[in-house]
């Protein structure tokens, strides 16, 4: 999609809301975690060449932030890493690749609303899930809580390309998380069930309709004015599935729609807090 221009209000907006500024730069882990709240959901690695909010730009605090070729050598992408370490072994905020294998933080309050999209019932398991995924998820209820080598071991799973693609297929269906990172003496993941660490959340039901028009809601409320397929993109929800949920906060007279899918807060842009999501 290519990007469009928009009003310089709705980016000084957008600015604010997404700390896209040098005064309001993410330098720690409990900042980044009250910024994921306030946004709703975010990715972790994204830069100025892709929509909504993004950990790195957030570090970064500026607009135009691009990743450097060599992201090992840079100081900025360095420290979204460690911050995003510190974020998962604290637990108090979503974090997986899910939609399009994207690495997301998603606020608890959100959850509930991703969930109703992308995850999976138990029911469902044995049709939607390949083999290799569903080895894994035995092996991780029976344990809980696992590192890759063992759990690779332990599932079957040996091959490391297998191993990464039910991992991601598991992650997207939001049935397991990562938990903990580790460096010494090598570097892995501790993954989890997604229902251990976020009971409450993944516990709460909501309907498909409530959950799009929800997370429209989120994204809107940082982003001032949404344009053709950015809420698609940003989110990973098909267009039809973002045309509804816009159009259901025009209904309800939370947005207004300027042209054909594009919306913009009804209320303006001079809010600095979002609304609570709404049943």
């Amino acid at each position: 999609m290519a990007r469009l221009e928009l009003p310089s209000e709705i980016e000084d907006y957008r600015d604010a809301r997404w700390r896209r500024e040098g005064t309001r730069q993410v330098e720690t882990a409990l900042a980044a975690e009250h910024f994921i709240e306030q946004v709703g959901f975010a990715a972790c690695l994204t830069d100025s060449r892709r929509p909504g909010p993004s950990l790195y730009v957030a570090v970064c605090g500026r607009r135009d932030a691009v990743l450097p070729r060599h992201v090992q050598k840079d100081p900025e992408a360095s420290l979204t890493w460690v911050l995003k370490d510190e974020i998962i072994a604290r637990g108090k905020v979503y974090y997986a690749k899910l939609a399009r294998g994207k690495a997301t933080f998603v606020s608890p309050r959100m959850v509930p609303y991703f969930k109703a999209v992308w995850g999976l019932k138990r029911s469902e398991e044995p049709a939607r899930l390949g083999r290799d995924a569903r080895a894994v998820l035995r092996v991780l209820r029976h344990e809980w809580e696992m590192a890759t080598a063992d759990l690779r071991a332990e599932s079957g799973v040996k091959d490391r390309l297998r191993f990464t693609r039910a991992m991601d297929e598991l992650q997207a269906a939001m049935l397991v998380v990562p938990s903990a990172v580790t460096y010494e003496p090598a570097f892995t993941y501790i993954w989890s069930l997604a229902l251990g660490r976020f009971p409450d959340a993944l516990a709460r039901r909501v309907g498909r309709e409530t959950a799009l028009r929800e997370i429209a809601r989120c994204f809107l409320a940082g982003a001032g004015m949404t344009v053709p397929g950015e809420l698609a993109r940003v989110t990973g929800l098909s267009r039809p599935d973002a045309g509804r949920g816009n159009r259901a906060l025009v209904a309800e007279g939370y947005a207004t729609m300027m042209s054909r899918g594009t919306y913009r807060l009804a209320s303006g842009v001079g809010s600095s807090e979002s609304p609570p999501a709404q049943e």
